[in-house]
């Protein structure tokens, strides 16, 4: 149709469709924003919120003690070990002492050596018997350490367990939060389809049509992009019905607008040939001449034969001649090219 239009009209309605998108862009915007802060309306959801206090209270504190008894219990059993490590090593140098203190008593047999022999003994008594409380503090600590890994293992446990049955009780929560949030876009989106539906079948021809289909726009970017993708799937049913629903109800629809529309041109074909015409329009005319197709009926014609004045598929005059001159002249033309003289309406 943009053949058919006046320069200045040309431009004017890519203005207007310029101001159609920019509309549907801040409509898009701002619904995008109320979309986006609709899952505010739910409060965030916890673990906690699903955990009785009661029973996960003592096992928390349990495992904490635990956990820090284990704490303590490594470090001391480092230190114990610490202290076993040297009680072996001057248990070891005392024995190598006495060992080559005997030898050099052995060599000069000496008797005036026995209350020493006595005491070094006693001596290295001592220190085994330092080394074994050693070993025996080393394995107390082990004890504790381990009674404390135990602990904590079995709070774990239990917590666990707790925990994995609120986990579960969130999900499903979660799941119905999830389905009341769509639940909102979808009550917010469809009063917008119902009102671009109506807006596109009354008024996308009206005066305001740019603010109408920049509406249209953006019902449909909030339908396919806003709750579409947000759609529950419920393992692909939901998704997979809603699709069905939605193309069979878009299919019906061009169906029947096809079937309507054919019966129109039924109709009008039927009509005197100046009815149509007039019918018709001028721009409408113009728009699809221009395109090589005829008028009436929207099949192709070959326009360029000049053996051709009227359709032969509906049968609706194409070019007529000029009252004037006689010049061959488009039938739907106001004025002749020639000589510029004004058509005379059709008898």
């Amino acid at each position: 149709m943009s053949k058919a239009l006046r320069l200045s009209e040309k431009w004017f309605r890519r203005g207007l469709w310029l101001v159609a998108f920019v509309f549907a862009g801040f409509l898009i915007g701002l619904g995008g924003t109320i979309v986006g802060d609709l899952p505010k309306v739910e409060a965030p959801l916890a673990l906690d919120d699903f955990l009785d206090p009661a029973a996960v209270g003592p096992l928390r504190a349990q495992a904490q003690s635990a956990r820090q008894a284990e704490d303590e219990a490594r470090t001391a059993l480092e230190q114990a070990r610490l202290q076993l490590t040297k009680a072996r090593s001057e248990t070891q140098a005392e024995r190598e002492t006495f060992n080559n203190w005997l030898a050099a008593r052995s060599a000069t047999q000496r008797a005036e050596h026995d209350p020493e022999v006595i005491a070094r003994t006693q001596r290295l008594d001592g220190l085994k018997a330092g080394e074994q409380r050693a070993r025996q503090a080393v394995q107390a600590q082990e004890q504790a350490l381990l009674d404390a890994r135990q602990s904590a293992s079995q709070a774990r446990t239990q917590l666990s367990k707790l925990e994995d049955a609120g986990y579960q009780r969130m999900a499903a929560e979660q799941r119905r939060v999830e389905l009341r949030v769509f639940l909102y876009r979808l009550a917010l989106t469809l009063p917008l389809l119902a009102v671009a539906g109506w807006l596109f079948a009354k008024k996308r021809q009206s005066t305001w049509w740019p603010f109408v289909w920049g509406f249209i726009y953006f019902a449909l970017f909030a339908f396919f992009v806003e709750l579409v993708p947000y759609l529950p799937s419920y393992g692909g049913y939901v998704r997979y019905v809603v699709g069905i629903i939605v193309t069979a109800l878009v299919g019906r629809y061009a169906i029947v607008a096809l079937n309507r529309y054919l019966e129109r041109q039924r109709q009008a074909e039927r009509l005197p040939d100046q009815q149509r015409r007039q019918e018709l329009g001028y721009d409408v005319a113009l728009a699809r001449l221009a395109k090589g197709v005829c008028p009436g009926c929207e099949r192709p014609v070959d326009l360029k034969n000049e053996a051709i004045d009227f359709c032969p598929h509906c049968g609706i005059g194409l070019f007529d001649r000029c009252g004037a001159c006689s010049t061959r002249k488009s039938a739907f033309a106001r004025f002749c090219h020639a000589c510029g003289t004004q058509a005379r309406p059709a008898g």
